[in-house]
């Protein structure tokens, strides 16, 4: 060991006098640094051995002891504190995953319930759309009703009168009173045709139960079996509705 390292550790390991005093004497020659050691190992105090053996001793400090103590006892008191906040963050995201799942299920039950309404609400509007054109097709069925016994006695006002009873001349007047007659028929059939009412069933027709009504059974060999052969009252519909069957005799069989 060198006497520079020599000197530097007895100053470490010495009292404050004795620094001094080792201090004082470090720069005479090596030989006067060494006879002092032995005056200086013998003026060491209790002081300076506990300071020595603090040095170099591999027994931790009382201090260093209580601390480590103190550590262990704070980590050991901690331990319990993050397990009970380990559980707490996992009670507080279960709890979480089900508030979730309830909104989710609360979220579909609105969807659902929103789409109903959305369905409602367009079957009410499209029964509210078909019923208000109903109503505008349809409103005049009453009044259509009525005027057709009107038509029938025109009809049939037309149809009692021969042809060539109106050629003779002394008919005249009942020619020109015909003639009104077969005018007022015409301008009523063209009227119930703007407003959507038809006149329909003429003899040679196929027989429609849904658009007629048989009275009677008939033989006629130049018609077909099945075929309208007379014509009572002729039907009428209204926008393609049936307001009155037109009522006729159908062909049977021979």
């Amino acid at each position: 060991m060198s006497t520079t390292r020599a000197t530097a550790m007895l100053l470490r390991a010495t009292t404050p006098a004795m620094r001094s005093s080792l201090a004082t004497r470090a720069a005479a020659p090596p030989s006067a640094v060494l006879r002092c050691i032995p005056n200086a190992a013998a003026s060491w105090q209790p002081t300076a051995a506990s300071a020595w053996s603090r040095g170099f001793s591999t027994t931790p400090p009382e201090g260093e002891e209580k601390k480590e103590a103190a550590d262990a006892a704070a980590e050991a008191e901690a331990e319990p504190e993050a397990d009970a906040a380990a559980g707490g963050e996992a009670d507080e995201a279960a709890e979480l995953r089900a508030q979730i799942t309830a909104l989710e299920e609360k979220v579909k039950d609105l969807n659902d319930q929103t789409l109903r309404a959305l369905a409602d609400a367009e079957n009410a509007r499209t029964i509210a759309k078909r019923d208000v054109g109903n109503a505008k097709q349809f409103a005049v069925t009453s009044f259509a009703k009525s005027l057709l016994d009107v038509a029938d006695n025109l009809t049939l006002a037309v149809a009692s009168v021969p042809t060539e009873e109106l050629e003779k001349p002394e008919n005249i007047t009942a020619k020109t009173l015909m003639e009104g007659v077969v005018m007022t028929e015409t301008v009523l059939t063209k009227t119930f045709g703007q407003h959507g009412l038809k006149k329909y069933g003429e003899v040679g027709e196929k027989f429609d139960p849904n658009l007629h009504d048989a009275l009677f059974q008939m033989v006629n060999d130049e018609l077909e079996v099945g075929d309208i052969g007379a014509v009572l009252k002729c039907g009428y519909s209204l926008n393609d509705r049936v307001i009155r069957p037109a009522q006729v005799g159908a062909i049977k069989a021979a």
